[in-house]
């Protein structure tokens, strides 16, 4: 007897190698999914220009990582878009949407949602901007699970529902949509996940293991065989290495640490790609 629905994802049309150069642009979901790939040694960079909500900030992210702005390009191979809701601020003054109102008095914007269509067309300029940059490189669209109380729960819903049809509306036109996916996070929330021991004691965001559980999904769908054979070697370094001692001075723990490191370097060796960066 079935006493849960799962939602059911094929398996992508391309695979992500072992520590693959990623970025992770979009709402806190963004943070939370993008944590657990830094952790598992991707080459990740993961909202350099802070938390982005909307499908035009967003944009505004990919614009600068890219070097559309003239600073110094990452040019990644993966591009993970984690979208949250369809309204934004636009400051009164110039008339561009913010990405960040930085505590200024609220009479100094608009607020607005965005329609599908504004909402496909900054997603697909924004894809665009990625394929010029790497004409090989694959896109990734989420939804965040993360329900936005401060629009109430039916307005929040109007918005995840508005970018889902962007969405839907891009992948069926968008001439780089064999190079574009959606991965359904919001669903897996909704339809899997449907319980409120899932959240965090806010009852608004996923908890960890809802992220783990994701991730998990996004792995199954997406990860090469060489992918999970990294990562099968790279578990039991990664929880030395977390370890914290008592004594981190004495004698027995730098000599673990000196022989683990070892370990590390022979699995560079092995993975051309992995250059072990120590996460928080």
């Amino acid at each position: 007897m079935e006493f849960r629905t799962q939602v059911d994802i094929e398996k992508g049309r391309w695979q992500i190698p072992p520590c693959e150069k990623m970025l992770f642009t979009g709402s806190c979901f963004a943070d939370n999914l993008g944590a657990r790939f830094k952790d598992e040694q991707f080459n990740a960079v993961v909202n350099p220009f802070g938390v982005m909500y909307n499908p035009v900030s967003i944009g505004h992210t990919v614009r600068r990582v890219l070097g559309g702005d003239g600073a110094e390009a990452f040019i990644p191979n993966v591009v993970v878009m984690t979208l949250g809701t369809n309204h934004v601020y636009i400051l009164n003054e110039t008339g561009e949407i913010v990405d960040n109102c930085r505590k200024r008095p609220q009479k100094l914007f608009t607020e607005k949602e965005l329609t599908v269509d504004e909402c496909r067309n900054a997603l697909d300029e924004s894809i665009g901007i990625v394929m010029r940059a790497n004409p090989s490189a694959h896109v990734i669209i989420t939804v965040s699970p993360i329900r936005y109380r401060k629009y109430g729960y039916h307005g929040s819903q109007l918005g995840k529902a508005t970018l889902l049809l962007a969405i839907d509306s891009l992948l069926k036109t968008s001439r780089y949509a064999g190079q574009t996916d959606y991965f359904p996070a919001y669903e897996i929330v909704l339809d899997e996940l449907r319980d409120y021991r899932f959240y965090q004691p806010d009852m608004l965001h996923p908890s960890q293991q809802a992220v783990d559980y994701i991730y998990e999904r996004f792995a199954d769908t997406y990860f090469s065989a060489g992918t999970f054979a990294f990562l099968k070697e790279w578990e039991p370094l990664r929880q030395a290495l977390g370890h914290r001692p008592f004594n981190p001075d004495s004698e027995e723990y730098k000599e673990f640490r000196h022989k683990t490191m070892l370990k590390v370097n022979a699995l560079s060796k092995k993975y051309p790609n992995f250059a072990y960066q120590e996460t928080k």
